[in-house]
This record gives C-alpha cells, structure tokens and sequence, in this order.
C-alpha cells in the first residue's frame, strides 16, 4: 500500500501534543512548544518486551503519558520492563515513580547527578520564589506548572559508561553515552533496524539548547556522531521530531556560541558585559534565547580551566534578566 504523498515542505510528523507512531513498534511522545520543562519521551515495543525512553517532569504529566501508550499498545505502567534515563535533568527522570517494575539504566555520570539535586530541592526552590525577586519570578514562570512535591523518586538500578547493547524482542537497541555535554552523562539510544535515534537534550529543535556541562568540543562531536548514522528519524529531547538538517542546525548554534564567547573572553568582556553584547541573529526567534547566559559562563570556565560547579542561582538571574 502506498503512503500519500506529502505536499512539499509539510512536516514528517506534526509538532502536537501526545504519542506518534513512528513504525515498527516505536513510538515518540511530544510536548510543546519544548521549552522548560516540556520534554519529548520514547517507547519501543517487541512482542511482549519494551523500553521506555525517559519520563516527565512530574508523575500526573507522566501518568498521562502512560496512559496513552496503554490505549496504543496495550500495555499498562507495570508491564514496561526498562526505562533508559537519557540524563539526570528532572523533565526526563521525575516520571521514574510511575512504573514501579521497571529496571532503570543510565550512564555514571548521570546516576552522580541525579543523587546530587533531589526533586525536593526543586520543589522548595519552586515554593520559595516569591522571596527571590526578578529570579523567583522567572522560576515561577518556567517551573511554576510543574507538580514536583508529588513526584516519587526513583534512581537508576543499572548504569554503564560508554556503550551498552540491548535488546528488545528481537530488535537490537544501542546506547551510546556521548556526554558530559549538556550534562555529565548524555545518552543516545540507537534503534538501527528502524533507523531512528532518540537522543535526549542532545538536540533542541527550534529551542536554544542550554550547555550545563560542556565542554562543546564534545556536544558539537555527539552532533557529528548523529549525523553519520543511518538514520532519518531523530527524535530530539525537546521540539518536533527532525531529521539531520536539524541537527546541524544544532551544531551552527553550538560553533556561533563558541565563536562569539571566545572573541568577548579574549577582549576581557565579564560574562555578564558578553551575553548583553551578543546578538544571536538568525538564533533569536528559538525559545529560551536568554540561555546564552549559561552557554557562555560555561564556554568562559572552559577556557579557564574552571572545573568547579556553576553559580546555579546567578545564571537563573542573569536569564531573567535577558528575559526581561
């Protein structure tokens, strides 16, 4: 049977709310419009087996989720055998509770990180905003629909470091760590039989990706890792579903931020003075443009050799006051 023909430019699959049959017992869960919070998910279906590929920021969002993976497959939060944590980041692990059976995987890196911010610390942070001024504003703005004093945590029950094969049924699944980019211990999960990668926050598409951990040697290499896969369905961790012309444009974002920091830590610019001086041009109409102020206090610690941690609570500040 063939497909209809789509009319030129007309996206693979729409940018809506809830799961898309992506073929051959994969399934993307989205939610706009990607920006905080609003993360993509994943399901992989063999005969009786499966592999979820992260939850959501809280359990009623991931709840939700599940439930319409039950009505498009039959199976239920208890019948899902593995959940792979992409990264430590909240919007794709607070979900972990809702499938109380499942074995749990991530790299090292990223079970560290998960141990290290609680999701009651981010509630109280959250509960704690009106004190905070102009940042407890912004974090209300992006954080405040988000139900984190109910979420149940549940870490990972198996971690690796570099690759680890899977399988699902009989479908072959890769898992290939290609952090610490945007945070310690980033994961592509790699379906080759079905030509399709899930990626985590690897990608942003159409959102401003936002580099917590660096260094952008290694993102802008996970790029290229992508692109020289055979595939052409790439679910990314926030935005619609691409393809590889959206990862490049990843890529340029990631060498525009590097570039432009660079010239403005060579002048002796503060962080501050760079990321009210760059213009991001063509990258101005992504969401969450003011995380150039993370991207470029990363870029500076690179460049000095700064291992400590980032001044979490100045950077929220400094994005508000880009916002504003």
């Amino acid at each position: 049977m063939k497909m209809p023909l789509q009319p030129p430019n007309t996206p693979r699959w729409a940018y809506t709310k809830g799961l898309h049959d992506l073929g051959g017992g994969l399934w993307a869960y989205l939610q706009p419009d990607g920006g905080w919070g609003w993360s993509n998910a994943g399901l992989i279906v063999d005969g009786d087996q499966s592999l979820l590929i992260d939850t959501l920021f809280d359990m009623p969002l991931t709840r939700e989720m599940l439930g319409q993976m039950t009505d498009a497959t039959g199976l239920s939060p208890d019948d899902i055998g593995v959940i792979v944590n992409t990264h430590a980041n909240g919007d794709h692990t607070h979900g972990n509770g809702c499938c109380a059976h499942a074995e749990i995987i991530a790299s090292e890196a990223s079970m560290a990180e998960m141990e290290a911010f609680s999701p009651e610390a981010l509630a109280a942070l959250v509960a704690d905003s009106s004190k905070l001024g102009d940042v407890g504003r912004y974090l209300q703005d992006i954080f405040g629909a988000f139900d984190f004093a109910g979420v149940v945590e549940r870490l990972p029950t198996r971690t690796f470091s570099g690759e680890l094969s899977l399988r699902v049924g009989d479908k072959a699944v890769e898992l290939i760590e290609v952090g610490p980019a945007h945070t310690a211990g980033d994961v592509l999960v790699h379906v080759p039989a079905d030509r399709t990668v899930f990626t985590g926050d690897i990608l942003f598409i159409d959102g401003t990706p936002i580099m917590w951990a660096g260094p952008v040697g290694n993102w802008i290499a996970a790029c290229h890792r992508i692109l020289d896969m055979d595939v052409d369905v790439i679910v990314p961790g926030h935005g619609p579903i691409t393809d590889k012309a959206g990862v490049r444009r990843v890529q340029d974002y990631l060498s525009f931020c590097h570039r432009e920091a660079r010239l403005r830590y060579d002048a002796g610019l503060s962080v501050r003075d760079a990321i009210h001086d760059i213009a991001l041009g063509e990258f101005n109409g992504w969401t969450d443009a003011e995380r150039i102020a993370v991207n470029v206090d990363t870029l500076y610690r690179e460049y000095c050799g700064d291992t400590s941690p980032p001044d979490t609570m100045a950077l929220f500040g400094l994005m508000a006051e880009l916002r504003r």
